[in-house]
């Protein structure tokens, strides 16, 4: 595959397990309405493990925005490629999140909660302050990506099942840091599937929150790049 179908194919796959599990968990009617963030969490552990996986061979599987840039700024990936790697992530997430709203539709149509709604696409914080909602997509961001970067080093890493222990490690940020804000830690996956709330025709819907819309974009960013600088300079 090219790494613009890959990287697409991986974050769809991101996207439809990790939003179909919000949808799962908080639409009406649905068989697991009500089982908790610790469901949430899994899910979306399993999203990322299912997503590297089908990407690694075609693209290295970054599926996040906050990884590719992290990755040209400090860890010699051509910046002429980022174009195409942020394109992809960006379609895949977008056209993930309308599978999930396709496969949910009659749920959707049930639930009168506008928040929940948007929930099932994109993030928003527990208590909104934007200054600590931002510390913390940071400081999630920065957790995954310094990871990912210790964990596939050649003397670490399992090869193509390096998906298995960035899975792990989603889902110890999502228990563990996951609280305040959702952690989106990817921009794709906050802006992707918001882009597609605001343009679905769904009954009960709200606003898609585009004040709150940057935190998740330019947080993650921020952490990536940190984390990035930081392994150069103790690698």
């Amino acid at each position: 595959m090219t790494p613009f179908l890959s990287e697409l194919l991986g974050t769809m796959f991101l996207i439809v397990l990790g939003d179909g599990v919000v949808a799962n968990v908080v639409l009406s009617k649905t068989k697991g309405n009500g089982s908790g963030w610790i469901v949430i969490s899994f899910g979306w552990a399993i999203a990322v493990f299912t997503g590297v996986y089908v990407a690694t061979s075609g693209s290295g599987a970054h599926l996040n925005p906050a990884v590719t840039l992290a990755m040209a700024a400090f860890n010699n990936f051509p910046w002429n490629e980022v174009p195409t790697y942020l394109a992809g992530q960006m379609a895949g997430a977008m056209l993930g999140a309308l599978i999930v709203w396709f496969s949910y539709r009659q749920h959707f149509d049930e639930t009168t909660d506008p928040d929940l709604q948007l929930a099932t696409f994109c993030t928003a914080p527990a208590i909104r302050n934007f200054k600590y909602n931002f510390l913390s997509e940071l400081i999630g961001t920065f957790i995954l990506v310094f990871g990912i970067l210790f964990m596939t080093k050649p003397t670490n890493s399992i090869g193509t099942l390096d998906a298995l222990p960035v899975g792990l490690l989603v889902l110890g940020i999502g228990l563990s840091l996951g609280g305040t804000t959702g952690y989106a830690i990817n921009p794709a996956r906050d802006l992707g599937p918001r882009i597609i709330h605001a343009l679905l025709p769904m009954k009960n819907k709200g606003k898609s929150d585009w004040n709150y819309s940057w935190i998740p974009v330019f947080g993650p960013i921020a952490g990536g790049l940190l984390a990035a600088f930081f392994f150069t300079l103790l690698t």
